[in-house]
Order: structure tokens, then sequence, then C-alpha cells
């Protein structure tokens, strides 16, 4: 196994941190020592994150179960209750949640006795938060990451609660049941709005003869998600058809934040968007709120 690497970028701000698949840009503000304190933790704790998953990667890509909590310890751990909490009557496996959990395990490693004002640690779009007194975050929003622009914004504090930002979509990096192009989701930490944008994607769907979907595994030998469908290709749907699996997805979504898992979902498919909250300026004619 490759040896992690850690290494301040050319701004002398950020932090790069990479391993294997994990890839991880960090922010610190605060007092100088406090974020060089708070980054050089950070390094030594991140080197130990992928042999721990790797070492219970068969757990972790089991389906959620009722039954005892597994022997797992750290991120592993993080993964399996997060995943947890949305288990009811869905298929959703540790997985869901390992990019959002290495992020909130990152954070929470560099927040250990250093008082920032705001950091966050971005784990490929999905985004470990934390803000304090009068600091803001404030990021774009992306509708189609394969014709990328800044469709809407998002501008967060302290106050909103908001722990955690995750995106998740058929174009995306991981495999979905679904056909949204983007589904941002806000939570109180990244590892549950990991899961929730994984799931609110995959229910954006709709019967139509333009999808194209094969059997995970046919997709990527690795995948947890075995033999079921997702997608591999959406050709240009009907109006009708785009709102239809639009809704489909609203309504999982009202179903979390009725449930309090989830404070805001913002999904994107072929242009027409759906805004479920207050905190996401959109831009450009495609509002529904």
């Amino acid at each position: 196994m490759t040896q992690a690497t850690g290494r301040l970028l050319e701004d002398g701000r950020r932090l790069h941190l990479q391993h294997g698949p994990i890839d991880i840009i960090a922010e610190g503000v605060g007092p100088a020592a406090v974020v060089e304190q708070a980054y050089d933790q950070g390094m030594r704790f991140f080197g130990t994150i992928l042999a721990d998953l790797v070492s219970v990667l068969e757990t972790l890509r089991t389906p959620i179960r009722p039954g005892p909590v597994p022997a797992l310890d750290g991120v592993a751990r993080s993964m399996w209750l997060a995943a947890h909490r949305f288990s009811d009557n869905t298929f959703v496996t540790p997985m869901a949640a390992v990019a959002g959990a290495v992020a909130d395990a990152v954070k929470q490693a560099m927040l250990a006795g250093c008082p920032l004002e705001k950091l966050y640690a971005n784990n490929g779009g999905d985004i470990a938060l934390h803000l304090s007194g009068d600091a803001l975050f404030r990021s774009g929003i992306v509708n189609d990451p394969d014709a990328p622009s800044v469709d809407a914004t998002l501008t967060l504090g302290a106050a909103d609660g908001v722990g955690g930002i995750a995106t998740s979509g058929w174009r995306g990096r991981s495999l979905s049941a679904g056909i949204a192009d983007a589904v941002t989701v806000l939570a109180d930490t990244a590892a549950h709005a990991d899961v929730a944008a994984t799931l609110i994607a995959g229910a954006v769907n709709v019967d139509s003869p333009r999808i194209a979907r094969k059997p995970a595994r046919q997709v990527r030998d690795e995948t947890d998600l075995g033999d079921l469908p997702v997608t591999v290709q959406v050709d240009p749907l009907s109006p009708e058809e785009i709102n239809m699996a639009l809704d489909a997805g609203v309504r999982r979504a009202e179903q979390y934040m009725t449930a309090g898992l989830v404070t805001g979902v913002y999904l994107s498919l072929q242009g027409t968007t759906r805004n479920i909250s207050n905190r996401i300026i959109q831009l450009g004619r495609t509002e529904h709120e």
C-alpha cells in the first residue's frame, strides 16, 4: 500500500492529504500557531485511515440489516452508524458514507485542542464543516458535472448547524441507481449528508427507454452494490419524465427532512432543479421552490 502524503498547497493556506483513493483539501482559519497544530494533527491521523478501512472492507460492503452493531471502530463505525440511520426498508451499505465519514474524522482530528474559527475538509466534493462565531462558508453548486458552471450558491453560518455537505448523482464518481445529474444535501455531519445524497439521488428515477442500466458488478468489479441495476446512460428526457423523476426524489428528500435527518436538499436533472433549502440561492431561470 502506498504511503499517505500531506503538504501545503502553493497558496500556503490549504492542506492537501492524499492516500490511495482518498484525496482531501482542508483549510483552517485561526491564529497561525493553532492552524499549524491542527494541520499537523490532521496529517498524523490521516495516515491511519485507509489501512483501518481495508481491514474491515467486507463488513463495510455488506448491506445494513437488523441486529447488533458490528465490532467496528473509528471511521468504519461512523460509516455503519450513518448508513443505519437511513436503512429503514432501504438497501444501503456503510460504503455510502465513506467519503463523508473520512472527511468528518479528519475534521475532528484537526479540531482536537485547536479552537479554529473555521475549518472545512473537502473529500472529493463531500465536505465536513466547522464554523464558529461570525465565520461563513460560501460555495458554488454545479448542476451538471460534465458541463461545470456555478448554477447556485450556498452560504452557511454557525447558527445553521450544518456540519456536512455532500453531492451524489449518476454522473459522479460513485455508481447510482437513479438518474439525477446531481443531488446536494446539507446535514449535521458529512457522513449523514453522504448517505442521504446517495439515497435521494437513487430515488430520482422514472421508467423510460431513454435510460440505460447495467448490474453494478458489470460496471465496476469491486462494488458494494452487487447486481443492483445502476445508471450508465441517460438520453434527453421529456419534460414530463424529468418532473416525474424529480418529484420522486423530492418525496424522499422531504421524508428525510421531516425526520430531522437532513436540513436542505438541491436536486438537478437535465437543466431542471428543485431547491428545498433557504440557504441555497439559484441562478438563472430553473428555480423551483
